[in-house]
């Protein structure tokens, strides 16, 4: 007998018990549990022999990698069943994304007409509940042989090092080349949706070939599905590029590709956006600075980039020396800490910077504010001693949550450990994975391992945020690096009059300041709260006799720091009252014979054909608390 440690309990079994016998005696056999396992903090397939005093985790579809292996299991269906109805298709790669997967293919030409027959062949594939076999190669050159008739696997093969395992799934007739792990079985697979189909380059470059890409999504029920597909279609009419056309808050031009323009309107969100941030980081005691946009390629070397980022990079020669656009804001504070003899008294130091960065993107990559090739990141670096860092991340986590919680955007934290290729002693990986994981522990909310997923200098901490309709979205980041300050021979003077190396922790909070921007947009579908509104007030008039009235009323909500203005066009009020509710202005206000005679305003909220009278003056109190107060919904509602 061994025993094993579960989450809220143990249990004791015979040795060399198949890990799915475990799930099926922890009656974890409904379709969104029992997908996957974690032992002693590895993700593993279920062919793993589980030994005495395993620590062992047993994933459902709410936890992020159970729907990897959920998704990833799904694509190799959906590869299966294009096999089958198109025999000269060539599979190359099918990854789980954020929500559902792709399958590329080579030699494949189809139209979402062909959707239907495509989805009945999945349903018989699904039905014939195929078992997932892992299979690994003794060699390179056992799984090249096994693959040999498709040049796209044994370019993958090739490029694995020496000695790393490799393996493939069969589930069927369906072989591939994969490192899992799998679902056991293909009965968990309860509604499956093709969603489009586009082209894809082979390996994401342009000069290689162009293949079929087919987009789906997976669940354990039918119901999920269906409320997911309602999700897809309210997310459209949110498509932060048409509502930010609509309210005239940015656009895109031809002539700068990936590089948006903020109307009037979008800038009025945006200083109300950084307005906050800077609030908040004065009063958690940071200190702001501006590094330059272009620097030397000397600068870039050191940092490491020039290396290894160099082609996400713009470049420029001016009097013989090569210089790159900043694509991130570290070696410019870097290059500030060093610019001071620092002492341990000053630890931790604080240093944010809102920089504006630019990185090479692929134009087909290129989505609204979402994917760009210049935007603002809202960078800080934190320099500390060892025994400092955990009060740093538990404050940097005080501060995210406030943030994130004023917007109403619920999230979760994710810790990313050492990836296989790393740089740094084992000594340093655990002085700073220990402290991440400390610091999550702390702070007593719940949080997930992601292993192997770290930056390659250090591990992280990732805030994925949730919004309305329940997306993900990664934004923030707390990352913990002995790198930089080794590489820049960061010091500081200790009590001891000796010099030492700070540790630094890098953090981001909206990330890119333009996405987090879209990503409001489509949250709040442009209905923005007062205080982050860019027009919050429209005084409409009824006749020209009341436009001197309805002037006086503009010019007393501006004294009082409101965004107002007049609608004093020859429309119909019908016709002006639309016009302010597409605008989603937050509160329409009235002036004609009545509202001058009483000396009030009719006032209509944007959502609402509701209309009631209200004192100016007590007006402007109730909606200027509303907008310090930064409430989500207005006073009135």
């Amino acid at each position: 007998m061994i025993k094993l440690f579960f989450k809220d309990s143990e249990l004791k079994i015979e040795k060399n018990t198949p890990l799915i016998e475990i799930v099926k005696q922890l009656n974890l056999t409904e379709p969104h549990v029992g997908l996957g396992i974690f032992v002693n903090g590895e993700l593993k397939d279920f062919s793993y022999v589980l030994q005495d005093q395993d620590h062992v985790e047993v994933l459902s579809f709410d936890d992020p990698m159970g729907k990897k292996i959920f998704w990833h299991t799904s694509a190799h269906v959906l590869a299966q069943a294009i096999l089958r109805l198109f025999p000269d298709a060539t599979p190359t790669i099918g990854p789980p994304i954020e929500e559902g997967f792709y399958y590329d293919f080579a030699n494949l030409h189809i139209s979402i007409e062909d959707f239907p027959k495509i989805e009945k062949e999945i349903k018989a594939v699904l039905k014939e509940n195929f078992k997932s076999e892992k299979l690994v190669f003794a060699s390179k050159k056992e799984a090249i042989d096994a693959f040999k008739g498709n040049p796209y696997k044994k370019e993958i093969i090739q490029e694995i090092p020496d000695g790393e395992s490799l393996t493939a799934y069969r589930q069927g007739e369906f072989f591939d080349l994969c490192r899992g792990p799998h679902l056991y079985n293909l009965g968990k697979i309860k509604a499956f949706k093709l969603l489009k189909v586009s082209g894809a380059y082979w390996r994401g470059k342009s000069e290689n070939e162009m293949l079929t890409r087919i987009y789906g999504i997976s669940f354990p029920n039918k119901d999920m599905l269906k409320d997911y597909l309602f999700r897809l279609e309210e997310a459209k009419k949110r498509d932060h590029r048409l509502v930010g056309q609509k309210l005239d808050l940015f656009s895109m031009k031809e002539y700068a590709p990936g590089m948006p323009f903020f109307h009037p309107a979008g800038m009025r969100v945006w200083n109300h956006l950084l307005g906050f941030w800077n609030a908040l980081h004065e009063k958690a005691n940071y200190v702001q600075i501006q590094t330059p946009q272009l620097l030397s390629r000397q600068l870039w070397e050191l940092s490491g980039h020039w290396e290894h980022y160099r082609e996400n990079m713009y470049t420029t020669e001016i009097e013989e020396q090569f210089f790159a656009i900043k694509p991130m804001n570290c070696p410019g504070c870097m290059l500030y800490y060093k610019s001071a003899q620092h002492s341990y008294r000053e630890l931790p130091m604080r240093v944010a910077e809102v920089g504006y960065v630019h990185r090479h993107e692929f134009s087909g990559a290129l989505s609204g504010l979402f994917r760009v090739r210049a935007f603002h990141l809202d960078d800080a670096h934190i320099f500390a001693t060892e025994g400092q860092i955990k009060s740093e991340i538990l404050a940097i986590l005080r501060l995210a949550d406030e943030l994130y919680s004023t917007f109403g955007l619920d999230y979760f934290l994710e810790l990313s450990t050492r990836p296989e290729k790393s740089i740094g002693s084992d000594k340093d990986w655990e002085i700073t994975t220990s402290a991440l994981k400390g610091a999550l522990d702390d702070w007593q909310k719940e949080y997930r391992i992601n292993e192997g997923d770290g930056a390659f200098y250090g591990p992280k901490i990732d805030f994925h945020i949730k919004d309305s309709l329940n997306r993900s979205w990664q934004c923030g980041t707390i990352q913990l690096d002995m790198s930089l300050p080794e590489k820049f021979e960061l010091e500081y003077i200790d009590e001891d009059n000796k010099r030492k190396r700070p540790l630094m922790l890098h953090r981001a909070i909206f990330g890119s300041v333009e996405r987090f921007f879209g990503i409001l947009i489509e949250h709040f579908a442009g209905r923005f709260p007062l205080w982050l509104s860019p027009r919050q007030v429209r005084i409409l008039t009824v006749a020209d006799r009341h436009i001197e009235h309805a002037t006086a009323l503009e010019h007393t909500f501006k004294e009082a720091g409101l965004l107002c203005d007049l609608d004093i066009s020859q429309e119909t009020m019908n016709k002006k009252v639309r016009n302010a509710q597409l605008l989603q202005i937050n509160y329409i206000l009235t002036v004609g014979d009545k509202e001058m005679e009483e000396n009030v305003v009719s006032v209509r909220l944007r959502d609402t054909n509701k209309v009631f009278s209200e004192n100016p003056k007590t007006f402007i109190q109730k909606i200027t608390k509303e907008k310090i107060q930064k409430n989500l919904k207005s006073f009135y509602e």
